[in-house]
């Protein structure tokens, strides 16, 4: 039996009839660009990140320009990242004009190394720095990573793409952020139907920024206080990400069975399972597991053979990837957490609504498979 490595199509009982009469009213009233939808969904996010302010826009990508550019980050400037994340975080700021350093990864958790990051701060001395949470969790340190942000007077941007509806000692980990961004990619534990993505943030000045950025600057219709661009979220993604609001709990509750499946029996197997730090109540993003780089690819091609997806969520190094070297200036961490972890990381499948039978079967095509 085939399992993919993500199925996004396993809608609730009546999700698509109540989708199709969405669409159906916004398009009999051509309500396109902003309007209820935007300004409803926006609500409903702050209740969720208990943030003050939520900013829709185009994509998650986008949302962390924003937030850079919002903090106050330009050309020239200096902007630490870790070296374990999605390209989006590193190219959004080479894409504001700044110049990126990365960061090395914590081996236990796989989130950035915050004593490498403290001392990058004291070197760099940098505008910005960014902080992404992965895996659906984030660092136990995070705490740490924003007092000492505020102390050395830093803003700290918190990339949450992977985050939505994580908790952090019972709240939300977006709560007492800065800034922070999440994305709305379909694949996401809360996606739309397309692209979008949401800057988050409990301070009105920054608040406004990000709002006038993402709608090319402007302070009236036909007068530009910025120079930005146009990263409106539209009505038919809004609507869709609402509706999918409704169902986030049980969606994430179905993440996280299979998520403690795996972490009962994976390790039956010889395969070491990432988990969440204390503190954290996660949201079942994805599975991440450790193995040795030399069985990973066996185990990989057992798992293609049968049909089974699977995932290295990241193959790289942020400083190891082509399109890095004209921008990357340095690369804090001498033990290149990074680049070892990349060569080890294995995910399995993981999303809302897997059946017992499919996880069984992955466990039974590695343990038939031998490896």
């Amino acid at each position: 039996m085939a399992v993919p490595f993500i199925d996004i199509k396993r809608f609730e009982s009546g999700f698509l009839d109540n989708w199709n009469a969405k669409v159906k009213s916004l398009s009999e009233n051509a309500q396109f660009i902003g309007g209820s939808e935007v300004n409803d969904l926006e609500t409903e996010l702050s209740k969720w990140t208990e943030q003050k302010y939520t900013i829709a826009c185009a994509n998650g990508t986008d949302a962390l320009q924003l937030a850079l550019r919002a903090v106050g980050v330009g050309r020239g400037d200096k902007v630490l990242v870790p070296d374990s994340t999605f390209w989006a975080t590193f190219e959004s700021v080479v894409n504001v004009g700044a110049d990126p350093y990365t960061v090395d990864t914590n081996p236990s958790d796989l989130q950035m190394d915050f004593q490498v990051f403290a001392e990058a701060i004291d070197k760099v001395k940098p505008k910005a720095a960014i902080i992404v949470h992965l895996y659906g969790w984030g660092t136990g340190q995070i705490e740490s990573f924003r007092k000492l942000c505020k102390d050395k007077n830093v803003p700290l941007v918190e990339d949450g793409a992977q985050c939505f509806g994580v908790q952090w000692k019972g709240h939300s980990l977006y709560k007492d952020a800065l800034i922070a961004t999440t994305s709305f990619y379909p694949a996401k534990v809360l996606g739309a139907a397309g692209d979008g993505g949401a800057v988050f943030t409990n301070d009105e000045e920054l608040a406004s920024i990000t709002r006038k950025l993402a709608n090319h600057g402007r302070t009236s219709h036909y007068e530009h206080g910025y120079v930005g661009w146009n990263s409106r979220m539209d009505s038919l993604q809004a609507a869709f990400v609402r509706l999918s609001l409704q169902h986030l709990k049980s969606r994430i509750e179905s993440r996280k069975k299979s998520a403690q499946f795996y972490y009962k029996e994976l390790p039956k197997l010889n395969i070491q399972v990432i988990h969440p730090p204390e503190g954290y109540d996660e949201n079942g993003y994805c599975n991440v597991t450790i193995v040795d780089p030399d069985r990973r690819p066996k185990i990989e091609a057992v798992l293609k053979e049968k049909g089974i997806g699977f995932g290295n969520i990241y193959p790289g190094a942020m400083s190891d990837q082509p399109g890095a070297k004209p921008h990357l200036i340095e690369r804090f961490g001498k033990d290149q957490n990074a680049r070892r972890i990349a060569s080890s990381v294995l995910n399995f499948p993981l999303f809302a609504y897997m059946k017992d039978s499919e996880l069984e079967e992955v466990l039974d095509v590695i343990r038939n498979g031998k490896v």
